[in-house]
Protein backbone atom coordinates (compact mmCIF):
# COMPACT_ATOMS: atom_id res chain seq x y z
CA UNK A 1 0.00 0.00 0.00
CA UNK A 2 1.31 3.46 -0.82
CA UNK A 3 3.03 5.69 1.74
CA UNK A 4 0.82 8.55 0.55
CA UNK A 5 -2.34 6.58 1.32
CA UNK A 6 -1.02 5.30 4.66
CA UNK A 7 -0.04 8.84 5.65
CA UNK A 8 -3.44 10.23 4.69
CA UNK A 9 -5.34 7.38 6.31
CA UNK A 10 -3.36 7.66 9.54
CA UNK A 11 -3.89 11.40 9.73
CA UNK A 12 -7.59 11.02 8.97
CA UNK A 13 -8.01 8.37 11.66
CA UNK A 14 -6.16 10.55 14.17
CA UNK A 15 -8.37 13.50 13.39
CA UNK A 16 -11.49 11.35 13.71
CA UNK A 17 -10.30 10.19 17.12
CA UNK A 18 -9.65 13.77 18.19
CA UNK A 19 -13.18 14.76 17.19
CA UNK A 20 -14.75 11.88 19.09
CA UNK A 21 -15.33 9.77 15.98
CA UNK A 22 -18.91 10.94 15.57
CA UNK A 23 -20.33 10.64 12.08
CA UNK A 24 -21.53 13.93 10.59
CA UNK A 25 -25.24 14.47 11.01
CA UNK A 26 -27.15 14.66 7.75
CA UNK A 27 -29.10 17.83 7.30
CA UNK A 28 -31.93 15.77 5.82
CA UNK A 29 -32.87 14.54 9.31
CA UNK A 30 -33.51 18.18 10.25
CA UNK A 31 -35.47 19.09 7.13
CA UNK A 32 -38.13 21.64 8.05
CA UNK A 33 -41.78 20.94 7.37
CA UNK A 34 -43.44 22.43 4.28
CA UNK A 35 -43.97 26.14 4.50
CA UNK A 36 -40.93 26.71 6.70
CA UNK A 37 -37.91 26.47 4.41
CA UNK A 38 -36.08 23.96 2.23
CA UNK A 39 -37.96 20.68 2.05
CA UNK A 40 -34.96 18.40 1.42
CA UNK A 41 -31.21 18.30 1.95
CA UNK A 42 -29.42 19.91 -0.99
CA UNK A 43 -26.10 18.26 -0.09
CA UNK A 44 -26.55 14.73 1.28
CA UNK A 45 -22.77 14.19 0.89
CA UNK A 46 -21.42 16.82 3.33
CA UNK A 47 -17.78 17.68 3.82
CA UNK A 48 -15.99 15.82 6.60
CA UNK A 49 -12.78 17.77 6.01
CA UNK A 50 -10.72 18.45 9.12
CA UNK A 51 -7.41 20.33 8.87
CA UNK A 52 -4.30 18.38 9.65
CA UNK A 53 -2.70 19.63 12.86
CA UNK A 54 -0.08 22.31 12.37
CA UNK A 55 2.20 24.31 14.66
CA UNK A 56 2.62 28.08 15.07
CA UNK A 57 4.98 29.08 12.27
CA UNK A 58 6.83 32.23 11.23
CA UNK A 59 8.30 32.50 7.73
CA UNK A 60 10.84 35.31 7.83
CA UNK A 61 13.05 37.42 5.51
CA UNK A 62 11.16 36.41 2.35
CA UNK A 63 9.64 38.36 -0.53
CA UNK A 64 5.88 38.13 0.01
CA UNK A 65 3.15 38.32 -2.63
CA UNK A 66 -0.12 38.63 -0.71
CA UNK A 67 -2.28 37.35 -3.61
CA UNK A 68 -4.26 40.59 -3.94
CA UNK A 69 -1.53 42.57 -5.71
CA UNK A 70 0.56 43.52 -2.65
CA UNK A 71 4.27 42.89 -2.20
CA UNK A 72 6.50 43.02 0.88
CA UNK A 73 10.28 42.79 0.75
CA UNK A 74 12.02 41.13 3.68
CA UNK A 75 8.58 40.09 4.87
CA UNK A 76 7.21 37.90 7.62
CA UNK A 77 4.19 35.59 7.52
CA UNK A 78 2.76 34.25 10.78
CA UNK A 79 0.57 31.11 10.86
CA UNK A 80 -1.26 29.63 13.85
CA UNK A 81 -4.37 27.56 14.49
CA UNK A 82 -4.70 26.88 10.77
CA UNK A 83 -4.97 30.56 9.86
CA UNK A 84 -2.88 33.45 8.64
CA UNK A 85 -2.35 35.50 11.80
CA UNK A 86 -0.41 38.45 10.44
CA UNK A 87 1.72 39.52 7.49
CA UNK A 88 4.26 42.31 7.71
CA UNK A 89 7.87 43.39 7.47
CA UNK A 90 11.03 42.33 9.26
CA UNK A 91 9.92 44.22 12.38
CA UNK A 92 6.80 42.13 12.87
CA UNK A 93 6.83 40.59 16.34
CA UNK A 94 7.19 36.80 16.34
CA UNK A 95 5.42 34.94 19.15
CA UNK A 96 7.57 32.88 21.50
CA UNK A 97 7.68 29.22 20.56
CA UNK A 98 6.81 29.72 16.88
CA UNK A 99 8.69 27.52 14.43
CA UNK A 100 11.01 29.74 12.39
CA UNK A 101 11.36 29.14 8.65
CA UNK A 102 14.16 31.08 6.98
CA UNK A 103 13.02 32.64 3.71
CA UNK A 104 15.97 34.78 2.67
CA UNK A 105 16.26 34.77 -1.12
CA UNK A 106 12.92 32.98 -1.37
CA UNK A 107 9.29 33.96 -2.06
CA UNK A 108 6.10 33.35 -0.10
CA UNK A 109 2.69 33.32 -1.81
CA UNK A 110 -0.81 32.07 -1.12
CA UNK A 111 -1.39 28.52 -2.27
CA UNK A 112 -2.29 28.31 -5.95
CA UNK A 113 -5.97 27.76 -6.80
CA UNK A 114 -6.86 25.94 -10.02
CA UNK A 115 -10.43 26.73 -11.06
CA UNK A 116 -10.51 24.05 -13.77
CA UNK A 117 -9.22 20.54 -13.08
CA UNK A 118 -10.30 16.97 -13.74
CA UNK A 119 -7.97 15.28 -11.24
CA UNK A 120 -9.60 12.30 -9.61
CA UNK A 121 -12.18 12.03 -12.41
CA UNK A 122 -9.48 11.34 -15.01
CA UNK A 123 -6.78 10.02 -12.67
CA UNK A 124 -3.42 8.47 -13.39
CA UNK A 125 -2.73 6.00 -14.79
CA UNK A 126 -4.78 7.23 -17.75
CA UNK A 127 -6.53 3.99 -18.62
CA UNK A 128 -10.09 3.50 -19.86
CA UNK A 129 -11.19 2.13 -16.49
CA UNK A 130 -10.34 5.53 -14.97
CA UNK A 131 -12.25 7.62 -17.52
CA UNK A 132 -15.02 8.97 -15.29
CA UNK A 133 -15.33 12.65 -16.22
CA UNK A 134 -17.87 12.69 -19.08
CA UNK A 135 -21.33 11.15 -18.75
CA UNK A 136 -21.64 11.33 -22.54
CA UNK A 137 -25.03 9.63 -22.74
CA UNK A 138 -27.28 12.70 -23.15
CA UNK A 139 -26.70 16.40 -23.86
CA UNK A 140 -28.24 17.28 -20.47
CA UNK A 141 -26.78 15.41 -17.48
CA UNK A 142 -27.20 17.99 -14.75
CA UNK A 143 -27.98 15.10 -12.40
CA UNK A 144 -24.37 13.89 -12.16
CA UNK A 145 -21.90 15.22 -9.59
CA UNK A 146 -18.16 15.23 -10.30
CA UNK A 147 -17.38 14.32 -6.69
CA UNK A 148 -18.94 10.90 -7.20
CA UNK A 149 -16.14 10.02 -9.63
CA UNK A 150 -13.22 11.50 -7.66
CA UNK A 151 -10.59 8.92 -6.68
CA UNK A 152 -8.66 10.43 -3.73
CA UNK A 153 -5.58 8.28 -4.44
CA UNK A 154 -4.97 9.90 -7.83
CA UNK A 155 -1.21 10.68 -7.74
CA UNK A 156 -2.04 13.86 -9.66
CA UNK A 157 -3.11 15.46 -6.38
CA UNK A 158 0.29 15.03 -4.72
CA UNK A 159 2.07 16.12 -7.92
CA UNK A 160 -0.01 19.29 -8.02
CA UNK A 161 0.82 19.97 -4.37
CA UNK A 162 4.54 19.24 -4.53
CA UNK A 163 5.41 20.44 -8.05
CA UNK A 164 2.84 23.18 -8.45
CA UNK A 165 2.01 24.53 -5.00
CA UNK A 166 -1.71 23.93 -5.63
CA UNK A 167 -3.70 23.91 -2.38
CA UNK A 168 -7.28 24.24 -3.72
CA UNK A 169 -8.84 23.04 -6.97
CA UNK A 170 -12.25 22.73 -8.59
CA UNK A 171 -13.04 19.34 -10.12
CA UNK A 172 -15.41 19.67 -13.08
CA UNK A 173 -17.21 17.16 -15.29
CA UNK A 174 -16.00 17.09 -18.89
CA UNK A 175 -17.34 19.19 -21.76
CA UNK A 176 -19.16 16.61 -23.90
CA UNK A 177 -22.54 17.85 -22.68
CA UNK A 178 -24.44 21.13 -22.68
CA UNK A 179 -25.12 20.56 -18.98
CA UNK A 180 -22.31 18.38 -17.67
CA UNK A 181 -23.29 18.27 -14.00
CA UNK A 182 -22.08 19.62 -10.68
CA UNK A 183 -18.48 20.49 -9.92
CA UNK A 184 -16.88 20.28 -6.49
CA UNK A 185 -14.14 22.35 -4.84
CA UNK A 186 -11.49 20.38 -2.95
CA UNK A 187 -8.68 21.10 -0.54
CA UNK A 188 -5.54 19.39 -1.85
CA UNK A 189 -5.08 17.10 1.13
CA UNK A 190 -4.71 13.37 1.60
CA UNK A 191 -7.98 11.68 2.52
CA UNK A 192 -9.67 8.30 2.24
CA UNK A 193 -12.89 9.72 0.81
CA UNK A 194 -13.83 12.68 -1.34
CA UNK A 195 -15.89 14.04 1.56
CA UNK A 196 -12.62 14.33 3.46
CA UNK A 197 -11.28 16.63 0.73
CA UNK A 198 -14.35 18.81 0.13
CA UNK A 199 -13.67 22.48 0.80
CA UNK A 200 -15.91 23.37 3.75
CA UNK A 201 -18.58 25.89 2.81
CA UNK A 202 -17.63 26.15 -0.87
CA UNK A 203 -20.64 26.44 -3.19
CA UNK A 204 -21.18 23.87 -5.88
CA UNK A 205 -20.66 24.74 -9.53
CA UNK A 206 -22.58 23.73 -12.64
CA UNK A 207 -20.46 22.78 -15.64
CA UNK A 208 -21.98 23.90 -18.93
CA UNK A 209 -20.49 23.80 -22.42
CA UNK A 210 -21.16 25.48 -25.73
CA UNK A 211 -19.67 25.19 -29.19
CA UNK A 212 -18.10 22.25 -30.94
CA UNK A 213 -18.05 19.59 -28.23
CA UNK A 214 -21.79 19.04 -27.61
CA UNK A 215 -22.78 19.38 -31.28
CA UNK A 216 -20.01 16.97 -32.33
CA UNK A 217 -20.76 14.35 -29.67
CA UNK A 218 -24.53 14.28 -30.14
CA UNK A 219 -24.76 15.32 -33.78
CA UNK A 220 -22.45 12.39 -34.42
CA UNK A 221 -25.12 10.17 -32.88
CA UNK A 222 -27.78 11.59 -35.20
CA UNK A 223 -29.59 13.53 -32.51
CA UNK A 224 -30.01 17.09 -31.28
CA UNK A 225 -27.91 19.14 -30.95
CA UNK A 226 -25.93 18.94 -34.16
CA UNK A 227 -25.47 22.70 -34.63
CA UNK A 228 -24.76 25.73 -32.51
CA UNK A 229 -28.39 26.80 -32.85
CA UNK A 230 -29.33 23.33 -31.61
CA UNK A 231 -27.08 23.87 -28.59
CA UNK A 232 -28.91 27.04 -27.61
CA UNK A 233 -32.32 25.52 -28.29
CA UNK A 234 -31.68 22.59 -25.94
CA UNK A 235 -30.23 24.95 -23.34
CA UNK A 236 -33.35 27.14 -23.42
CA UNK A 237 -35.74 24.18 -23.34
CA UNK A 238 -33.90 22.89 -20.27
CA UNK A 239 -33.99 26.25 -18.47
CA UNK A 240 -37.73 26.53 -19.16
CA UNK A 241 -38.21 23.15 -17.50
CA UNK A 242 -36.00 24.20 -14.58
CA UNK A 243 -37.93 27.46 -14.10
CA UNK A 244 -41.20 25.53 -13.82
CA UNK A 245 -39.61 23.02 -11.42
CA UNK A 246 -38.38 25.88 -9.23
CA UNK A 247 -41.85 27.50 -9.24
CA UNK A 248 -43.50 24.29 -8.00
CA UNK A 249 -40.96 23.69 -5.23
CA UNK A 250 -40.97 27.35 -4.13
CA UNK A 251 -44.75 27.18 -3.81
CA UNK A 252 -44.61 23.92 -1.85
CA UNK A 253 -41.93 25.18 0.52
CA UNK A 254 -43.88 28.37 1.12
CA UNK A 255 -47.42 27.02 1.40
CA UNK A 256 -47.20 23.24 1.83
CA UNK A 257 -49.59 20.81 0.21
CA UNK A 258 -48.58 17.80 -1.86
CA UNK A 259 -44.84 17.73 -2.56
CA UNK A 260 -43.80 17.87 -6.24
CA UNK A 261 -41.82 14.95 -7.65
CA UNK A 262 -38.06 15.19 -7.16
CA UNK A 263 -35.77 15.43 -10.21
CA UNK A 264 -32.06 15.29 -9.40
CA UNK A 265 -31.06 17.17 -12.55
CA UNK A 266 -33.61 19.91 -11.88
CA UNK A 267 -32.46 20.15 -8.25
CA UNK A 268 -29.10 21.34 -9.56
CA UNK A 269 -30.60 23.82 -12.03
CA UNK A 270 -32.93 25.15 -9.37
CA UNK A 271 -29.83 25.73 -7.24
CA UNK A 272 -28.41 27.85 -10.07
CA UNK A 273 -31.65 29.86 -10.37
CA UNK A 274 -31.62 30.39 -6.59
CA UNK A 275 -28.02 31.71 -6.76
CA UNK A 276 -26.65 28.85 -4.66
CA UNK A 277 -24.76 27.04 -7.46
CA UNK A 278 -22.26 28.87 -9.69
CA UNK A 279 -22.20 28.46 -13.47
CA UNK A 280 -18.81 27.58 -15.01
CA UNK A 281 -19.20 27.55 -18.78
CA UNK A 282 -16.76 25.97 -21.26
CA UNK A 283 -16.80 28.42 -24.18
CA UNK A 284 -14.22 29.58 -26.74
CA UNK A 285 -15.76 32.13 -29.13
CA UNK A 286 -16.71 35.68 -28.19
CA UNK A 287 -20.01 35.55 -30.08
CA UNK A 288 -21.11 32.44 -28.18
CA UNK A 289 -20.19 33.97 -24.84
CA UNK A 290 -22.39 36.94 -25.75
CA UNK A 291 -25.30 34.61 -26.55
CA UNK A 292 -24.86 32.74 -23.25
CA UNK A 293 -24.87 36.02 -21.31
CA UNK A 294 -28.15 36.98 -23.00
CA UNK A 295 -29.60 33.56 -22.19
CA UNK A 296 -28.59 33.99 -18.55
CA UNK A 297 -30.49 37.27 -18.43
CA UNK A 298 -33.53 35.62 -20.04
CA UNK A 299 -33.76 33.01 -17.28
CA UNK A 300 -32.42 35.02 -14.37
CA UNK A 301 -29.14 33.33 -13.54
CA UNK A 302 -25.53 34.50 -13.57
CA UNK A 303 -22.55 33.11 -15.46
CA UNK A 304 -19.76 33.10 -12.89
CA UNK A 305 -16.96 32.27 -15.31
CA UNK A 306 -16.25 31.30 -18.90
CA UNK A 307 -13.51 28.70 -19.08
CA UNK A 308 -10.89 28.53 -21.85
CA UNK A 309 -12.40 31.73 -23.32
CA UNK A 310 -9.71 32.13 -25.98
CA UNK A 311 -11.61 35.03 -27.58
CA UNK A 312 -12.48 36.75 -24.31
CA UNK A 313 -10.19 39.65 -25.24
CA UNK A 314 -12.79 40.68 -27.86
CA UNK A 315 -15.48 41.23 -25.21
CA UNK A 316 -13.47 42.31 -22.16
CA UNK A 317 -15.83 45.23 -21.57
CA UNK A 318 -18.89 42.97 -21.78
CA UNK A 319 -17.43 40.52 -19.27
CA UNK A 320 -16.59 43.34 -16.87
CA UNK A 321 -20.07 44.84 -17.19
CA UNK A 322 -21.68 41.47 -16.40
CA UNK A 323 -19.32 40.61 -13.54
CA UNK A 324 -18.32 37.41 -15.33
CA UNK A 325 -14.79 36.04 -14.96
CA UNK A 326 -12.61 34.50 -17.66
CA UNK A 327 -10.43 31.48 -16.85
CA UNK A 328 -7.89 31.16 -19.65
CA UNK A 329 -4.66 29.54 -20.77
CA UNK A 330 -1.46 31.43 -21.42
CA UNK A 331 -1.01 30.41 -25.07
CA UNK A 332 -2.90 27.18 -25.72
CA UNK A 333 -5.08 27.79 -28.77
CA UNK A 334 -5.41 26.92 -32.45
CA UNK A 335 -6.01 23.19 -31.96
CA UNK A 336 -9.56 23.35 -33.37
CA UNK A 337 -11.56 25.92 -35.30
CA UNK A 338 -13.34 27.52 -32.34
CA UNK A 339 -9.97 28.06 -30.64
CA UNK A 340 -8.23 29.38 -33.75
CA UNK A 341 -8.46 33.11 -33.01
CA UNK A 342 -6.67 33.04 -29.67
CA UNK A 343 -3.80 35.37 -28.84
CA UNK A 344 -1.14 35.15 -26.09
CA UNK A 345 -2.06 38.68 -24.92
CA UNK A 346 -5.57 37.52 -23.98
CA UNK A 347 -5.04 37.46 -20.23
CA UNK A 348 -3.19 40.78 -20.10
CA UNK A 349 -5.87 42.54 -22.18
CA UNK A 350 -8.59 41.29 -19.85
CA UNK A 351 -6.59 42.36 -16.79
CA UNK A 352 -5.93 45.79 -18.26
CA UNK A 353 -9.67 46.22 -18.97
CA UNK A 354 -10.49 45.56 -15.33
CA UNK A 355 -12.21 42.23 -15.95
CA UNK A 356 -11.99 39.31 -13.52
CA UNK A 357 -9.38 37.00 -15.06
CA UNK A 358 -7.29 34.02 -14.02
CA UNK A 359 -5.12 31.20 -15.32
CA UNK A 360 -6.37 27.61 -15.30
CA UNK A 361 -4.98 24.22 -16.26
CA UNK A 362 -7.57 21.70 -17.54
CA UNK A 363 -4.60 19.36 -17.59
CA UNK A 364 -2.90 16.98 -15.16
CA UNK A 365 0.54 18.18 -16.26
CA UNK A 366 -0.27 21.87 -16.66
CA UNK A 367 -1.53 22.04 -13.09
CA UNK A 368 2.05 21.39 -11.97
CA UNK A 369 3.38 24.58 -13.59
CA UNK A 370 0.65 27.19 -13.38
CA UNK A 371 3.22 29.64 -12.03
CA UNK A 372 5.13 29.27 -15.32
CA UNK A 373 1.92 29.72 -17.32
CA UNK A 374 1.37 33.04 -15.54
CA UNK A 375 4.95 34.02 -16.37
CA UNK A 376 4.27 33.34 -20.07
CA UNK A 377 1.03 35.35 -20.06
CA UNK A 378 2.74 38.19 -18.20
CA UNK A 379 5.64 38.29 -20.68
CA UNK A 380 3.20 38.39 -23.62
CA UNK A 381 1.34 41.27 -22.02
CA UNK A 382 4.49 43.25 -21.36
CA UNK A 383 5.66 42.80 -24.94
CA UNK A 384 2.32 44.29 -25.99
CA UNK A 385 2.89 47.30 -23.75
CA UNK A 386 0.82 46.39 -20.69
CA UNK A 387 2.60 47.35 -17.49
CA UNK A 388 1.64 44.60 -15.06
CA UNK A 389 3.77 43.87 -12.01
CA UNK A 390 4.74 40.39 -10.85
CA UNK A 391 2.65 40.75 -7.70
CA UNK A 392 -0.40 41.86 -9.69
CA UNK A 393 0.01 38.84 -11.96
CA UNK A 394 -0.09 36.58 -8.92
CA UNK A 395 -3.75 37.55 -8.44
CA UNK A 396 -4.41 35.34 -11.50
CA UNK A 397 -3.45 32.34 -9.35
CA UNK A 398 -4.90 33.41 -6.02
CA UNK A 399 -7.67 35.90 -5.25
CA UNK A 400 -9.25 35.84 -8.74
CA UNK A 401 -9.94 32.07 -8.80
CA UNK A 402 -11.00 32.28 -5.14
CA UNK A 403 -13.65 34.82 -6.17
CA UNK A 404 -14.79 32.64 -9.07
CA UNK A 405 -15.25 29.71 -6.66
CA UNK A 406 -17.07 31.75 -4.04
CA UNK A 407 -14.37 31.20 -1.40
CA UNK A 408 -12.49 34.52 -1.43
CA UNK A 409 -13.57 35.16 2.16
CA UNK A 410 -11.74 32.00 3.24
CA UNK A 411 -8.62 31.71 1.06
CA UNK A 412 -6.87 33.20 -1.96
CA UNK A 413 -4.69 35.75 -0.19
CA UNK A 414 -2.39 36.16 2.79
CA UNK A 415 -4.73 38.19 4.98
CA UNK A 416 -5.30 37.74 8.72
CA UNK A 417 -8.05 35.25 9.46
CA UNK A 418 -7.87 33.42 6.14
CA UNK A 419 -6.86 29.78 5.80
CA UNK A 420 -3.15 29.17 6.15
CA UNK A 421 -2.74 27.96 2.55
CA UNK A 422 0.82 29.02 1.81
CA UNK A 423 3.75 28.17 -0.47
CA UNK A 424 7.43 28.91 0.15
CA UNK A 425 9.22 28.94 -3.22
CA UNK A 426 12.96 28.35 -3.47
CA UNK A 427 13.34 31.34 -5.79
CA UNK A 428 11.31 33.75 -7.89
CA UNK A 429 8.08 31.83 -8.57
CA UNK A 430 7.85 33.26 -12.09
CA UNK A 431 11.07 31.48 -13.07
CA UNK A 432 11.19 28.08 -14.76
CA UNK A 433 14.00 27.17 -12.36
CA UNK A 434 11.86 27.64 -9.24
CA UNK A 435 9.91 24.99 -7.37
CA UNK A 436 7.92 24.83 -4.14
CA UNK A 437 10.15 24.19 -1.17
CA UNK A 438 7.38 23.89 1.42
CA UNK A 439 3.59 23.89 1.17
CA UNK A 440 1.13 24.45 4.01
CA UNK A 441 -2.61 23.73 3.89
CA UNK A 442 -4.56 25.27 6.77
CA UNK A 443 -1.27 25.95 8.52
CA UNK A 444 -0.12 22.31 8.38
CA UNK A 445 3.02 21.55 6.38
CA UNK A 446 2.03 18.87 3.87
CA UNK A 447 5.08 19.07 1.62
CA UNK A 448 8.76 19.69 2.36
CA UNK A 449 11.32 19.18 -0.39
CA UNK A 450 13.95 18.37 2.24
CA UNK A 451 11.94 15.89 4.31
CA UNK A 452 11.31 12.45 2.74
CA UNK A 453 8.40 11.90 5.14
CA UNK A 454 6.69 14.93 3.64
CA UNK A 455 7.30 13.87 0.05
CA UNK A 456 4.68 11.10 -0.14
CA UNK A 457 4.12 9.11 -3.31
CA UNK A 458 1.55 6.60 -4.51
CA UNK A 459 1.62 3.02 -5.76
CA UNK A 460 0.48 4.55 -9.05
CA UNK A 461 3.39 7.04 -9.28
CA UNK A 462 6.61 6.19 -11.11
CA UNK A 463 9.56 7.38 -9.08
CA UNK A 464 13.19 6.63 -8.39
CA UNK A 465 14.18 3.48 -6.47
CA UNK A 466 13.60 4.08 -2.79
CA UNK A 467 11.70 7.33 -3.33
CA UNK A 468 8.99 7.80 -0.76
CA UNK A 469 10.30 5.10 1.58
CA UNK A 470 9.39 6.13 5.11
CA UNK A 471 11.23 4.54 8.02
Amino acid sequence: MSNKFLYGAAMALALTACSGGAAPKSASSDAPPPGKGKAFDHDPFPSTYKPYPGVPTAIVHATVYDGEGGRIENGTVLLADGKVVEVGGADLAIPAGAKLIEGKGKWVTPGIIDVHSHLGDYPSPGVEAHSDGNEATAPVTAQVWAEHSVWPQDPGFSRALANGGVTTLQILPGSANLFGGRSVTLKNVYARTVQGMKFPGAPYGLKMACGENPKRVYGGKGREPSTRMGNVAVDRQTWIKATEYKRKWDKYEEKGGEAPSRDVAMDTLRGVLDGEILVHNHCYRADEMGIVLDMAKEFGYKVTAFHHAVEAYKIADLLKANGTCAAVWANWYGFKMESYDGIPENLAILHNAGACVMIHSDDQNGIQRLNQEVAKALASGRRAGFQISDEQAWTWLAIAPAKALGIADKTGSLKPGKMGDVVLWNGNPLSVYTRPEKVWVDGAMLYDAYDPKLRPVSDFELGQPGEGDVK
